[in-house]
């Protein structure tokens, strides 16, 4: 995504970059928007975090549906 985007940045019309590489315009202006003047490397600490973050939220998701299961069963009386 990086090098598709530093293709268009020396002077290559958008339409012919898109065109190279398979992809839409709009496709191209999200890549854009979300990864312009980054670096390779910082596209993959992006990609890591993302899956960290990822990993964190289902964990969460996790004890939340713990919490609620434990308290449903101590609220039923025995």
């Amino acid at each position: 995504m990086i090098s598709i985007l530093k293709g268009q940045e020396s002077d290559e019309r958008t339409a012919d970059v898109c065109r190279r590489h398979g992809i839409s315009q709009a496709t191209f202006y999200k890549y854009k928007s979300r990864y312009g003047g980054m670096e390779p490397s910082d596209a993959k600490k992006l990609h890591a975090l993302e899956v960290e973050n990822a990993r964190l939220k289902k964990l969460l998701a996790e004890q939340i549906l713990d919490n609620a299961m434990l308290r449903d069963v101590n609220s039923k009386k025995w």
